[in-house]
């Protein structure tokens, strides 16, 4: 009895050299590379793949920036090229369709993205805001005095609000934290205008996401594939770059190890990968490859997408173990170097002229390795790769509306929730001294904040030295904890005092 090179048990088809070539779903969680220039078929490389692992019962997430991945939603179309590519390598293609969940972090064309000011952390921040060293120790003093004194930050009037607190209290502050200079802040204010101005806004705030949902399979038992609506989102790169590697954060902050399994739990495709290595200082650079070397112990694989593989930085490269590389043209010093670096990333085949190849692929083929059943990277093939069963190309907005209507997800995420946080409590104080309020309502607010700080401190980490990543989770779930404190703190103020808070 044949078996059907598409279903092959344990293995994802990625297309055909002399042989079938494939990816081993226990290795997928090895990360890979898909590079190449615009227009080579890096989409359908990443539409065949993100099949086949949601095919196998892994949840895919997958950032489409142009707007041709969500075709995946759809059933499959055989147009000429697709039914050449099939007969081309002796499969029987067939449509297929795959459940699609769609995000957006402006809430236009999906499920809104959120996460809290405190869940991205200083760091992240000041790297949206692009703001120089000073600027971002003056955000760190932000977030550690709202750490300290129990100030959720949920959301950008949260962080507005914070800043001008430490600022309005930079003579008390200056002995234990050093200087708050006005300029620095107002400096971090019109830079959070920009951000503002954006869209951003509609970004931080709550619900926010819950990661568990992006690894849940579907009741049939495949996997959802994810699509991140990022059109718009592209136009602002470091805000794109930014949350996605908060998303990558909040994996591995959230999952558990679990070691090598079977198959992945979930595959995250960064496509326009260079925006996350552009710029970015040494310490962000540091966490990325700290946070891509050990997330695949949590069952997560890390594909990067994007035109070039210099764009990926050699530490980071050297730990992509799965790559597709299609054509790149050598018309300028930089691309004659792309190629080279490109071919010398592969285990030679000595019957391959790798760089030669890398410039004479045509559209749907490409250089490809995978890892063995050992575990090392197989010799490089020109492959062919297999046509995708689902649409290609994008949806209609009618069908996008059509999927959305039937999302798991539907009304969980939808309507954004402004619960009591730094701003309203600051605004609070501000007016409970204007008014004169008295001494006892303030000791009451002290109560608060040390119950809520309490609680907080049962999120420390003891015995062992946090990572960079650690540290700015661990002020999230800090802050949350606060959070919580304060809630439970009012309860027992009611109960000894008869005071509404």
């Amino acid at each position: 009895m044949s078996v059907d090179p598409q279903n092959v048990p344990g293995k994802v088809l990625v297309g055909k050299a002399e042989d079938f070539i494939y990816l081993l779903l226990k290795y997928g969680n090895r990360h890979g590379l898909i590079a190449g220039a615009t227009g080579g078929g890096k989409t359908v490389t990443l539409q065949t793949l993100a099949e086949g692992f949601a095919n196998a019962g892994t949840c895919v997430f997958a950032a489409d920036v142009k707007g041709d991945l969500s075709g995946v939603a759809m059933p499959g179309e055989e147009k000429p090229f697709i039914a050449k590519r099939a007969r081309e390598l002796g499969l029987a293609w067939e449509e297929n369709q795959f459940r699609a969940i769609f995000w957006d972090v402006f809430g236009e064309k999906g499920h809104p993205v959120r996460a809290t000011v405190s869940e991205m952390g200083p760091l992240l921040l000041s790297r949206i805001l692009e703001l120089n060293d000073v600027q971002e120790g003056v955000l760190n003093i932000a977030f550690r005095v709202a750490d300290e004194q129990g100030l959720a930050l949920l959301d950008l009037k949260d962080l507005r609000a914070i800043l001008a607190y430490v600022s309005d209290q930079a003579a008390e502050l200056q002995p234990r934290y050093g200087n708050v200079s006005a300029a620095s802040v107002g400096a971090i204010q019109r830079q959070l205008l920009v951000l503002e101005n954006q869209g951003a806004e509609k970004f931080f705030g709550e619900p926010a996401l819950d990661i568990t949902d992006l690894i849940q399979p579907d009741i049939d038992g495949r996997g959802f594939i994810h699509i991140l609506k990022a059109e718009k989102l592209i136009l602002s790169p470091n805000l794109y770059a930014t949350f996605l590697f908060w998303l990558l954060s909040e994996l591995f902050a959230r999952l558990p190890e679990v070691g090598d399994l079977d198959k992945p739990k979930l595959v995250f495709f960064f496509d326009e990968a260079h925006f996350l290595f552009d710029e970015a200082p040494k310490p962000l650079l540091r966490a990325i490859e700290q946070l891509v070397r050990l997330i695949r112990s949590k069952g997560v694989g890390v594909y990067f997408v994007t035109q070039n593989p210099i764009d990926v930085p050699d530490v980071v490269l050297g730990q992509l173990g799965n790559r597709v590389q299609h054509a790149l043209r050598a018309f300028t010093p930089r691309d004659q170097k792309a190629v080279k670096v490109a071919a010398e990333t592969f285990r030679r085949n000595p019957a391959l002229d790798t760089e030669a190849a890398i410039t004479s692929l045509k559209v749907g083929e490409a250089l490809v390795s995978m890892l063995d059943e050992s575990g090392s990277p197989t010799m490089v093939e020109q492959v062919r790769i297999a046509p995708p069963a689902t649409r290609v190309g994008p949806i209609t907005d009618a069908e996008l509306t059509q999927v959305q209507e039937s999302s798991p997800l539907k009304g969980k995420y939808d309507t954004a929730i402004d619960r009591e946080s730094a701003f309203e409590i600051l605004q609070a104080r501000a007016q409970g001294r204007a008014s004169g309020a008295p001494v006892g309502a303030q000791q009451d607010g002290g109560l608060l904040s040390q119950i809520g700080s309490g609680l907080g401190e049962l999120f420390k980490p003891q015995g062992r030295r946090m990572s960079l990543g650690q540290a700015a989770l661990r002020s999230a779930a800090t802050s949350a904890a606060r959070a919580v404190g304060s809630a439970i703190a009012k309860e027992i103020v009611r109960g000894i005092t008869g005071v509404m808070k």
